[in-house]
Protein backbone atom coordinates (compact mmCIF):
# COMPACT_ATOMS: atom_id res chain seq x y z
CA UNK A 1 0.00 0.00 0.00
CA UNK A 2 1.40 3.91 -0.98
CA UNK A 3 1.20 6.06 1.84
CA UNK A 4 2.03 9.86 2.84
CA UNK A 5 3.55 9.01 6.05
CA UNK A 6 6.80 10.61 5.04
CA UNK A 7 5.31 13.56 3.10
CA UNK A 8 3.38 14.36 6.11
CA UNK A 9 6.04 13.88 8.88
CA UNK A 10 8.33 16.19 7.07
CA UNK A 11 5.32 18.76 6.55
CA UNK A 12 4.74 18.95 10.03
CA UNK A 13 8.75 18.89 11.00
CA UNK A 14 9.02 15.46 13.44
CA UNK A 15 12.12 12.75 12.72
CA UNK A 16 10.68 9.36 12.31
CA UNK A 17 11.39 9.33 16.39
CA UNK A 18 9.69 12.17 17.36
CA UNK A 19 6.38 10.00 15.15
CA UNK A 20 6.99 7.09 17.02
CA UNK A 21 6.86 8.27 20.61
CA UNK A 22 4.00 10.13 19.31
CA UNK A 23 1.90 7.01 18.75
CA UNK A 24 4.04 4.53 20.56
CA UNK A 25 5.80 2.35 18.41
CA UNK A 26 9.11 2.03 17.38
CA UNK A 27 11.65 4.35 14.78
CA UNK A 28 12.23 1.15 12.72
CA UNK A 29 8.25 0.52 12.46
CA UNK A 30 7.91 4.27 11.08
CA UNK A 31 10.84 3.57 8.46
CA UNK A 32 8.90 -0.08 7.31
CA UNK A 33 5.44 1.81 6.97
CA UNK A 34 6.95 4.86 5.16
CA UNK A 35 9.07 2.57 2.68
CA UNK A 36 5.65 0.33 2.47
CA UNK A 37 7.39 -2.36 3.92
CA UNK A 38 4.72 -3.03 6.63
CA UNK A 39 0.98 -1.90 6.18
CA UNK A 40 0.45 -0.52 10.07
CA UNK A 41 -2.87 -2.02 11.72
CA UNK A 42 -5.83 -0.09 12.12
CA UNK A 43 -5.38 1.46 15.54
CA UNK A 44 -1.90 2.38 14.07
CA UNK A 45 -3.31 4.51 11.12
CA UNK A 46 -6.05 5.99 13.08
CA UNK A 47 -3.07 7.60 15.70
CA UNK A 48 -0.96 8.36 12.74
CA UNK A 49 -4.34 9.95 11.52
CA UNK A 50 -5.00 11.65 14.50
CA UNK A 51 -1.32 12.82 14.82
CA UNK A 52 -1.38 14.69 11.45
CA UNK A 53 -4.70 16.30 11.50
CA UNK A 54 -6.23 14.01 8.78
CA UNK A 55 -8.10 11.21 7.25
CA UNK A 56 -6.70 7.99 6.68
CA UNK A 57 -7.76 8.02 3.52
CA UNK A 58 -5.30 11.21 3.08
CA UNK A 59 -2.32 9.06 4.66
CA UNK A 60 -2.92 5.65 2.24
CA UNK A 61 -3.59 4.73 -0.66
CA UNK A 62 -4.53 1.53 -2.06
CA UNK A 63 -2.54 0.17 -5.33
Amino acid sequence: MNNRVKVKRAEHDLTQQDLADKIGVSRQTINAIEKGKYDPSLPIAFKLAAVFQCQIEDLFIPE
